[in-house]
């Protein structure tokens, strides 16, 4: 469980997320690499959960809940973007959403005591 719970393979799994989820926006017949992307999504949700169980020891559990909530809106938006662009409808509104939720979760990530502080 030590393992899972590492700040930096959370960040990893996440930065290939948004790489693979940006190769997949472009691409016209996307498959494999949305395959590719779930799989991911299933890592990050595994090293978030791990990292907000360790979270409970910093006295933080509200906020590490609500970064918890805010990705798993990013993998929703970032899901909902891509099969509405598959069926060819508009997806610009999702695709906003993803930034918000991320940017959310990327601010509450890096101000808690277990994420990196740029923030200071």
């Amino acid at each position: 469980m030590d393992f899972l719970a590492s700040t930096h393979l959370h960040i990893t799994t996440w930065v290939v997320a948004l790489i693979l989820f940006f190769v997949a926006l472009a691409m016209s017949n996307s498959k494999v690499v949305q395959m590719i992307l779930r799989l991911d999504y299933l890592l990050i949700i595994l090293t978030g959960v791990a990292l907000f169980i360790k979270g409970m020891d910093y006295g933080e559990g509200m906020l590490y809940g609500l970064k918890f909530i805010a990705g798993i809106l990013v993998i929703g938006m970032m899901e909902m973007t891509l099969v509405k662009k598959a069926k060819g409808k508009p997806y610009t509104t999702f695709l906003v959403l993803v930034f918000v939720f991320f940017f959310i979760a990327l601010f509450l990530g890096f101000k808690l005591p277990m994420g990196i502080n740029f923030l200071a």
